[in-house]
């Protein structure tokens, strides 16, 4: 193997892993503070962080030329209200013990993601794929079935994601440009209902409490880390590896959630993980066949 694609492998695999335990584990440490709160916080510091960094590296240019299209912006207010559903049904499912559905979620999601590439931009498919996507829709049916073990969180999850890597893939611009306009956009809002939370008194973030604030203000940095590790190992290694690499964060949400949390798994959940397990099992051969 090459050295650049071992190092990219390496970085994916932190930023999957990051992903799925150590932002885990942090979302974990403030899930006193309500989900809201907590996708207020990650919206704002994620736009305060990528602002300092479009600065250093001179890409405002870039922006205003992307905020110039017309067609692109408006495309991008859809991509941020998307991320920001995701990011607070996540949370939401972190704080409320909910882990394991979450996971389903992000296991199903880059299937999802192949299968509206197919669907929308004519993408190139192979048999396997569509097995793959078609075991992806007997694992939710058959969880439809019985209404009581639906993951709704992990389908919300899934389809939010998908539904933005679609659109993101339909506008083709810089990850970390998009990002920022779209917590940009999102950002006044998230201002105005801190306020609110704020003047009812239930607010966790405070300059009087300065070492919870900077705590809370951690949310930006664990979106962005994982992000940028997982990116930069995907310029190394190629989107396939990438690709298969990022099922490490569910994987890790999901035993944290059974083995260290505790989370309830009944029989039918368990069934729907066995018959998403091997979709994901066929997907990934098919990728590897690719590279």
């Amino acid at each position: 193997m090459k050295k650049k694609t071992l190092n990219g492998i390496l970085y994916s695999g932190l930023g999957s892993l990051w992903w799925g335990v150590i932002g885990v584990m942090y979302f974990k440490s403030v899930s006193f503070v309500t989900p809201l709160e907590l996708t207020i916080h990650r919206t704002i510091w994620t736009a305060f962080l990528l602002f300092f960094s479009t600065s250093i590296y001179s890409k405002w240019n870039d922006v205003f030329k992307i905020l110039k299209d017309y067609k692109t912006t408006l495309l991008l207010i859809l991509t941020s209200i998307l991320i920001v559903a995701n990011w607070y049904t996540w949370i939401y499912a972190v704080t409320i013990n909910k882990l394991i559905d979450a996971a389903f979620g992000y296991y199903i999601f880059p299937i999802l993601s192949v299968f509206f590439g197919i669907l929308f931009l004519k993408e190139s498919h192979t048999k396997m794929k569509l097995v793959s996507i078609g075991l992806v829709v007997v694992a939710v049916v058959y969880l439809l079935i019985d209404l009581n073990s639906t993951p709704w969180i992990g389908l919300i999850v899934a389809l939010t994601w998908s539904f933005y890597t679609l659109i993101r893939k339909k506008i083709q611009i810089p990850t970390d440009l998009g990002l920022f306009i779209e917590s940009a956009f999102m950002t006044p809002f998230a201002i105005i209902a801190f306020y609110f939370i704020a003047k009812s008194g239930s607010n966790y973030f405070s300059f009087d409490d300065v070492h919870m604030s900077l705590w809370l203000f951690l949310a930006g940095a664990n979106t962005l880390i994982p992000l940028g590790l997982y990116l930069y190992g995907s310029s190394l290694a190629g989107l396939g590896p990438s690709s298969m690499i990022f099922f490490l964060a569910p994987t890790g949400q999901f035993l944290l959630g059974f083995y260290y949390f505790g989370e309830d798994l009944d029989l039918n959940k368990l069934i729907s993980f066995i018959i998403i397990w091997i979709a994901v099992a066929i997907y990934l051969r098919d990728l590897a066949k690719d590279n």
